[in-house]
């Protein structure tokens, strides 16, 4: 197997200390927790995490075209990576305002290293895609179909599509003192073309830039009758190439090259000079398409003089280069990877479950009243969510209805449920968060569709985004106004709900409701922090009360007394909680964390976090859940929760943290922690030195995958492709 397609293990992996920077000794470390070689570079650490998403393209026990969705997925998440964390690093070296974190490394170094590594990776991923996964589709009679391999049918279908539907839309750009090169937009297909002769107007410059239509696909079917069985595809750049000619009549093309540029897609708003934030945000969406550039991807096989000359237009420098085998926006082939027609290349379907206490449920009301039903999705289903919305909506004893919306989609289930209570006259109460990532357009519209319906939209609080999962329904029953709430983990997003692995709690506990209602009350309205009985919330009470619970079980250690923390979450940046977790692993506390993605605490260090275990579990489901479980001497406190551990969600975003309470909800949360603590599979383990490795598994040891056994357990389906 080629070299550059192997599992890359990183021997210089991100933050590893340099050769004469040796780890903390850890007498001096257990006094001097601040030390910056104890903490793994925030980006860095994420670099590592998409690596780890691209080796699942190399796991054969994975279908085929779940691995190439892997491979895309490592394509777009490093379109993000560039488009905000290297932008930021970028932005701050420009200002001259460098910010070093814990861990000490300055911008520079950091986005030295992150090149290195981005540049090894990148070049592996197209090896990856041209020496496996594309011959294994094309031995599944899935192939797209280079130029070389064109029969003389494909050639003629190829011009005629090419002349009737996608010159029309081209315009090409000849370089001139008239025409200056062109603002492209964030991650837009074009090229560079080079030209010999003279024009109509006399001109000879020579190049020549063609924007792709943005419009059209960029994978083409080709017709069963010009092709020998199977699915076979031509990609909108090779259409491009072989007919460069016909778009500068009478001049000769010497060379046509594809490039792609990335651009800073990350929105500054400064809440000072804000008066309309919904206002503002449209004008810096439209602003993201041309952020500060901050990477070019090029055909490897464009000319040196030529791809300098882009860097020059970009003004960016030989390191910011990626010279790539292939097409350079790779995330276009979602549309082979998500072909229904191929079945056994795709993961088994399934069907979430209803628990036994819904089964047969008609009013979920009188359900919820009785009993806290708690969801694990996506192996239960996210249905009673929408159907207690639906039923809310359409209940003429409910009166109010409110909620936060973070990520969704303007059509969803659940803002037409919404639409369906304001226009039956009741009280709806949304509070939008127009500042989710990416997903800014689509709140925008599904607010302007709320507000149309009678809803009172609110867009949270300025300079703090509003990330809590929360729905409080308001119900007349005789002459008592009870309380029903929706909590979770995850977004009011039905197809995450299908991919993302999240709790939800319906609950009428009247203390929880009561805290949901005041949380509501600050978002909505102004005043002093109000106290909560049950719930905590960021920024105000939900990092004091984690550390508290750190320092609780780092007491009970200290005390000779059995003490375990088991925190399962998205990322754990927060320098604060990283040093009560060294504490804890030197006061002998067990502690084990479940960390899908960014993870800045070094494990496995003696003296300092030998107690402390580190894994990241990436599977068919994206891990989304936020879990944080402390023994408490036999009292064990369990809290589900909107938060991963980062600084930005502890201390600038409004957070919930909702406790678990009764022994048979809390064993059912533990259970399914164990089963990702003993899962030898699809895990990867943290090392001091800022690598991930498989587990070792003995040969008697059985093969345990967590996914894959909460599915036979809730669904009754084999995990097997």
């Amino acid at each position: 197997m080629n070299s550059r397609i192997v599992r890359d293990t990183l021997p210089t992996a991100p933050s590893v200390p340099a050769a004469n920077e040796a780890l903390p000794n850890p007498a001096e470390a257990s006094q001097d927790l601040g030390d910056n070689r104890l903490y793994i570079h925030r980006e860095l650490s994420q670099l590592q995490f998409n690596i780890r998403v691209l080796d699942q393209a190399l796991d054969e026990r994975t279908p085929l075209l779940e691995r190439l969705k892997f491979l895309l997925i490592f394509s777009r998440n490093m379109d993000e990576f560039f488009e905000i964390r290297v932008a930021g690093l970028k932005g701050q070296i420009a200002l001259d305002h460098e910010l070093i974190g814990p861990d000490g490394i300055p911008p520079r170094r950091a986005l030295a290293e992150i090149s290195e590594i981005a540049h090894r990776q990148i070049e592996r991923q197209y090896a990856i895609l041209n020496e496996r996964i594309l011959p294994e589709l094309a031995a599944q009679g899935i192939r797209i179909v280079r130029r070389t391999q064109w029969t003389h049918k494909q050639k003629l279908w190829v011009r005629r599509y090419f002349r009737e539907e996608v010159a029309p839309l081209i315009t090409p750009i000849g370089l001139d003192p008239t025409h200056p090169f062109p603002l492209l937009v964030n991650k837009s297909l074009n090229f560079i073309v080079r030209l010999d002769g003279v024009d109509a107007f006399g001109r000879d410059s020579g190049l020549a830039i063609v924007p792709a239509p943005r419009v059209l696909p960029r994978l083409i079917r080709l017709p069963q009758e010009i092709c020998e069985g199977g699915d076979n595809y031509v990609l909108l750049s090779s259409m491009i190439h072989a007919h460069a000619e016909e778009l500068f009549p009478g001049m000769t093309v010497l060379g046509c090259y594809q490039f792609r540029l990335t651009r800073n897609a990350d929105l500054t708003l400064d809440p000072e000079d804000v008066e309309d934030l919904a206002l503002a945000l449209r004008g810096e969406l439209y602003s993201r398409r041309f952020g500060d550039a901050v990477r070019l991807e090029v055909a490897d096989n464009c000319p040196k003089d030529l791809a300098d000359y882009l860097l020059k237009q970009f003004g960016l420098g030989e390191s910011e280069l990626y010279e790539v085998n292939g097409p350079v926006n790779l995330a276009r082939l979602f549309s082979i990877a998500s072909n229904a027609s191929y079945p056994q290349l795709q993961y088994r379907p399934f069907t979430p479950v209803l628990p036994k206490a819904l089964k047969h449920a008609e009013d979920l009301f009188q359900v919820i009243g009785k009993q806290d039903v708690l969801l694990l999705h996506p192996y239960e289903s996210f249905s009673p969510v929408i159907d207690l919305l639906r039923q809310a909506a359409k209940d003429p004893q409910v009166l109010a209805i409110k909620q936060t919306l973070y990520r969704t989609n303007a059509n969803s289930e659940i803002v037409d449920a919404l639409v369906d209570a304001a226009r039956a006259g009741k009280e709806v109460t949304a509070v939008v968060e127009l500042r989710a990532r990416f997903d800014e357009e689509s709140n925008l519209t599904l607010a302007s569709r709320l507000q149309q319906a009678g809803a009172m939209v609110i867009y949270g609080v300025v300079g703090i985004k509003t990330h809590a999962k929360l729905m409080l329904i308001q119900r007349r029953e005789g002459s008592e106004l009870v309380r029903y709430a929706h909590m979770g983990t995850g977004n009011y997003h039905t197809g995450n709900a299908r991919l993302y692995t999240d709790y939800s709690l319906l609950t009428s506990d009247e203390a929880l409701c009561e805290d949901v209602h005041k949380l509501f009350s600050q978002l909505t309205g102004m005043g002093k922090v109000l106290r909560m009985k049950k719930l905590l919330h960021a920024p105000f009470t939900l990092k004091k009360t984690l550390l508290e619970l750190i320092a609780h079980e780092t007491a009970h250690a200290a005390a000779g007394k059995p003490a375990q923390i088991v925190i399962k979450v998205n990322a754990l940046t927060e320098p604060k909680v990283i040093r009560a977790l060294y504490k804890a692993s030197i006061a002998g506390v067990q502690v084990d964390l479940i960390v899908r993605g960014v993870c800045c605490l070094r494990p496995g260090m003696e003296g300092v976090s030998e107690n402390i275990r580190v894994r990241s579990i990436i599977g068919r489901f994206l891990e989304h859940s936020r879990v944080y479980w402390f023994a408490n001497d036999g009292e064990p406190q369990l809290y589900l929760a909107s938060a991963d551990l980062m600084e930005r969600n502890l201390d600038r975003r409004v957070e919930a943290a909702f406790p678990l309470e009764g022994k048979k909800l809390q064993q059912r949360v533990r259970n399914a922690l164990d089963l990702y603590l003993a899962d030898n599979t699809s895990a990867l383990l943290l090392q001091a030195d800022g690598q991930y490795v498989r587990p070792l598994v003995a040969t008697d040891e059985p093969v345990r995958n967590v996914q894959g056994e909460l599915l036979e357990k809730l669904c009754g389906v084999s995990a097997g492709g």
